[in-house]
C-alpha cells in the first residue's frame, strides 16, 4: 500500500491548529461588551425593566446583569452589531443576600421576569485555565522543540537529531568500506598515487607485517591536487580495497554557529573511530578548518574554526594516541594549510594527485566510454590527445556531452565529430548561431583570428594548430584551438613564443585595419601575466636576472620588494610585451599575402583548419619536430602501459596458484 510515512511534523500541526480553534472560540463566546457600574445604577436598570438574567457570583462579591436585546442601545448607546449578543454589566455587591431581597422585590413589583441565579463554578473555572494554560504553553515548548530539532539536522533522524546532540559528528560511517562498491579498478590512471594508497591498504590488511619490524602504521595521508582529479575517489578506493569501517566527513561540516561544537564533533568523531578501529577517517575539502592560524585579518573574537584545527591536531598527534584510525584528507588548497597540520606524526604523507597525462587521460576515456554505444572507428588515442590539460571530471562531461550532442542530431551511436564538439562546447562554450553580426565586424574577426593562425604556424615553440573559427561561442566572437605539448618545462624562449602568438590578433588588427578593438582584451590580459610571472618569479629579464620574488604567504601586508624594484619590474614587462608585439608585426608583414588568403577563407567558410592553412603556407617548419616528440610519447606511455598490464597478468597468475595450492 502506498500509504505516506508517519511524521511528527503530522502532530505539530495538529496542536497548534487545536490551540487557534480554542482561542478563536473563546475569542467568539467572550465577544460581548461588559461594562462596570455602581450598586445603585444596577438598581435603576432592573426597576426600569432593561435586566434580562442577573447572576451572582457569591465568591468574588460581584454580579453580572445581562441586557433585554430591546434596550441595548438605552444602556450602551450602541447597536447589537458593536456590543454583541449578550451584552452585560458587572456590579461588585457587598451581600448576596441583600441582592436577592431586592430582585424578589423587583418581582413583586413586575419589574423583573428574567432568570436570578449563583455562579458556583470557581473550581471548574480554575481547571479550564489551568488546562488551557498548560495547552498554551505545551503549544510553545512543541514549536521549539520543533525549531530546535530542524537545527540539529532534521526531526527523527535519531540521536544526531535535536538541538542537545548538535555537538555530535555529522560523520557518515560504512561498516565495510566495500559497501561503496570501488576499488583501485575504478580509478583510471594516477598510477603513482593508487601505488602509495596501496601501501596503506597493506597497512591496514597486515599491519604484523611492519610493527614486527619496528615500523608504525602512518597516521595519516594528504590527498593534493587540482579539482577534478579524483582524489574523493581515490579515498573510496582505498575504503573498498581495505575492507574496514570508513568515516567520511566534509570539512564544512565541523563549524555551526554554536561555539565550541565543531571542537565537540572532532572529538565525538574519533570517539567513535576507536571503537571500530582499525579504520579509516576521510575529511574531504580540509581546507575549511585546517586554514593556518593566526593570518586571518579578523583580528579579535573567538575563532571557532581555530579550535576546531586545535581539537582536530591534539586527536591526531596529541597527549593521547588514537592507533589503528588512519586519517585521509583531500584538499587542492595545501599551500593554506596550517603546518601544524602538515608536520609527520599527523599527515605524514603528502599525495599529489595531479592532472593526467596522455596515457591517463586515454584509461579514464576507456572507463568513461563503457556504458556508451561507439561508432566502430572511433579513435580513443585521438580523443586523448585532443583533451590536453583536461581532468577525469572534465573527460567524464566531455563524454556525457558526446552522447547528448548524438541524442539531439538523432544518431543510433556516438561517433567521432560527436566528441569535437564536446569539446568544443566545454572549451569554448555554446555556439551562438542567433548572434547578428556585420560583414564589417565578422572581417575584423577573421583578420583578427587569421593572425593568431599565421604566428603560431611561423613560431617555432608555439602550440600547434588544430582549427580556427570565427563562430561566436559563449562571450567570444571567435577562437583558435591548439593541441599543447605536454611539457615538464617550459623555456624562456617558448614562452615568447606563446606571448607572440597570443598578441598576433592585436598586430594582425593594426597592420591590416588599421584601428585595434576590444576583441584581444583576454589575449592582453594572458599576455600581460605571462610576462610578470616571467619577470617577477622566473627571473627571466635582462635587468632583474635570476630573481623571485614569489611570495607564499596568504596574507602578506608588505611585498617582498622595493617600491623601486616595482618600477623596474613594470619597466621590463612593458618592454617584453612591446618586443614580442613587434615581432608579431614583423612576421605578419613577411606573410601578409598568406594572411589575407587564410582571412577571406574563414569569411567565406567560418571553420577552418590545419590543413587549410598548410595549403596556403605550406607545411610548418617546426611540424615534423613537434610530431616526432608526440610520438616518442606516445611509445614511451604504450611500453609502460604494457609493463603495467603484464604485471597485473603476473599478479592474478600468482594469486590463482594460491588458491589452487590452497584446495
Amino acid at each position: 500500500m502506498n500509504m505516506p510515512r508517519f511524521n511528527m511534523n503530522w502532530i505539530y500541526g495538529i496542536v497548534i491548529i487545536t490551540l487557534i480553534a480554542l482561542y478563536m472560540t473563546t475569542g467568539r463566546e467572550n465577544s460581548s461588551v461588559t461594562t462596570q457600574t455602581s450598586y445603585s445604577e444596577f438598581k435603576t436598570l432592573v426597576m426600569k425593566g432593561y435586566a434580562n438574567e442577573i447572576v451572582v457570583n457569591k465568591y468574588q462579591n460581584t454580579l453580572q446583569v445581562y441586557i433585554k436585546p430591546e434596550h441595548i442601545r438605552d444602556v450602551f448607546h450602541k447597536g447589537v452589531d458593536q456590543t454583541g449578543q449578550r451584552p452585560s454589566v458587572s456590579v461588585a455587591i457587598g451581600s448576596a443576600d441583600q441582592v436577592e431581597q431586592f430582585v424578589n422585590e423587583a418581582r413583586e413589583a413586575n419589574k423583573f421576569t428574567g432568570k436570578y441565579s449563583y455562579d458556583n463554578a470557581k473550581e471548574s473555572e480554575f481547571f479550564n485555565s489551568l488546562i488551557m494554560n498548560i495547552l498554551f504553553f505545551g503549544g510553545i515548548i512543541m514549536v521549539w522543540m520543533f525549531i530546535m530539532r530542524r537545527m540539529g539536522g532534521g526531526a527523527g533522524t535519531g540521536m544526531g537529531a535535536g538541538i542537545f546532540n548538535v555537538g555530535k559528528s555529522k560523520a557518515q560511517m560504512y561498516e565495510k568500506g566495500g559497501e561503496l562498491g570501488i576499488t583501485f579498478k575504478d580509478v583510471a590512471g594516477q598510477a603513482g598515487a593508487k601505488q602509495e594508497m596501496q601501501e596503506i591498504v597493506d597497512f591496514l590488511k597486515n599491519p604484523q607485517k611492519y610493527t614486527d619490524l619496528g615500523g608504525k602504521i602512518p597516521k595519516g595521508a594528504l590527498l593534493v591536487g587540482p579539482p577534478g582529479t579524483g582524489k574523493t575517489l581515490l579515498a573510496k578506493a582505498v575504503a573498498g580495497e581495505a575492507g574496514v569501517p570508513f568515516f567520511s566527513m566534509s570539512g564544512s561540516d565541523f563549524v555551526e554557529m554554536f561555539v565550541g561544537v565543531g571542537a565537540s564533533r572532532v572529538r565525538d568523531l574519533f570517539e567513535k573511530a576507536k571503537t571500530k578501529a582499525p579504520c579509516i577517517i576521510f575529511i574531504d575539502e580540509i581546507d575549511a578548518v585546517g586554514r593556518a592560524r593566526s593570518k586571518n585579518p579578523a583580528m579579535g573574537g573567538n575563532d571557532e574554526r581555530e579550535n576546531t584545527l586545535n581539537a582536530l591536531l591534539t586527536e591526531m598527534d596529541g597527549f593521547g594516541t588514537n592507533s589503528g584510525i588512519i586519517t585521509l584528507a583531500a584538499t587542492n588548497r595545501a599551500d593554506m594549510l596550517d603546518s601544524a597540520l602538515m608536520r609527520a606524526g599527523r599527515f605524514d604523507r603528502q599525495i599529489h594527485v595531479d592532472l593526467p597525462d596522455l596515457a591517463e587521460r586515454r584509461e579514464i576515456f576507456i572507463v568513461h566510454l563503457k556504458p556508451l554505444k561507439l561508432d566502430e572507428n572511433l579513435d580513443i588515442d585521438f580523443l586523448a590527445r585532443q583533451t590536453p590539460g583536461f581532468s577525469g571530471a572534465d573527460i567524464a562531461n566531455v563524454c556525457n556531452e558526446a552522447a547528448l550532442i548524438a541524442a539531439r542530431h538523432n544518431s543510433e551511436k556516438v561517433g567521432k565529430q560527436d566528441f569535437l564538439d564536446a569539446v568544443d562546447r566545454i572549451i569554448g562554450g555554446l555556439e551562438k548561431k542567433t548572434k547578428v553580426m556585420t560583414e564589417q565586424e565578422k572581417k575584423s574577426i577573421a583578420i583578427h583570428e587569421a593572425g593568431h593562425a599565421t604566428i603560431s604556424w611561423f613560431t617555432e615553440f608555439a602550440n600547434p594548430l588544430v582549427k580556427v573559427s570565427i563562430v561566436p561561442r559563449g562571450r567570444a566572437l571567435g577562437a583558435a584551438w591548439y593541441l599543447p605539448e605536454e611539457r615538464v618545462l617550459q623555456t624562456k624562449e617558448a614562452m615568447l613564443d606563446e606571448m607572440c602568438s597570443l598578441l598576433g590578433g592585436r598586430a594582425a588588427e593594426e597592420l591590416f585595419i588599421g584601428h585595434i578593438s576590444t576583441g584581444a582584451m583576454n589575449d592582453l590580459e594572458r599576455t600581460t601575466k605571462q610576462a610578470y610571472g616571467m619577470v617577477a618569479f622566473a627571473g627571466m629579464s635582462e635587468k632583474l636576472p635570476n630573481l623571485c620574488y614569489y611570495n607564499q604567504q596568504e596574507y602578506s601586508f608588505q611585498k617582498p620588494y622595493s617600491e623601486t624594484t616595482a618600477k623596474l619590474m613594470d619597466e621590463e614587462v612593458l618592454k617584453m610585451v612591446n618586443e614580442q608585439y613587434e615581432r608579431a608585426k614583423k612576421i605578419l608583414s613577411e606573410h601578409k599575402e598568406g594572411h589575407a588568403q587564410l582571412a577571406q577563407l574563414l569569411v567565406e567558410r567560418e571553420v577552418i583548419f590545419a590543413d587549410d592553412v598548410e595549403k596556403i603556407f605550406g607545411k610548418r617548419p617546426w611540424q615534423s619536430r613537434a610530431e616526432e616528440l608526440l610520438e616518442a610519447q606516445m611509445r614511451a606511455d604504450a611500453e609502460r602501459m604494457a609493463e603495467e598490464r603484464a604485471k597485473e597478468l603476473e599478479a592474478q597468475a600468482s594469486s590463482g596458484e594460491e588458491e589452487k595450492s590452497e584446495e
